[in-house]
């Protein structure tokens, strides 16, 4: 993965000392937190009312992060079905020390469907123009 992308993040965070397990770290469950909201973004365009998540799919880290890392979420659409869309997303941090330096942390595939106001399955906007 090309860590500098051309794109903007969907959401960019720094993580403090409330979000550190045991060891230091940033908590697993953090991040995929913050991935489920940087899909819904991306997701948001194509939901004639709302979108809920219903599926995230294999989640890896490959890299640690720490407190005072700048972390972006990089997402984008993968696959529009008829009630559903799909978005990928591409999690880097970049160092608060080393200053700079960027590490891929973890991608995923978050799987939205569009819902009305009783929580039944809807058709989405198929060109993303929100409805």
């Amino acid at each position: 993965m090309n860590l500098t992308p051309q794109r903007e993040p969907a959401i960019r965070v720094s993580l403090m000392p409330k979000d550190t397990n045991i060891h230091g770290t940033i908590f697993g469950g953090v991040i995929l937190s913050y991935i489920d909201q940087a899909g819904a973004v991306a997701a948001r365009p194509y939901a004639p009312i709302r979108m809920v998540t219903v599926a995230m799919k294999e989640v890896v880290f490959k890299e640690p992060v720490h407190v005072g890392d700048i972390i972006s979420f990089y997402a984008h659409v993968t696959h529009v079905g008829k009630t559903s869309v799909t978005v990928h997303v591409d999690v880097v941090a970049e160092r608060f020390r080393p200053y700079g330096l960027k590490v891929h942390v973890t991608a995923a595939d978050v799987i939205y469907v569009a819902v009305d106001d009783n929580g039944r399955k809807i058709p989405v906007v198929a060109d993303g123009s929100g409805g």
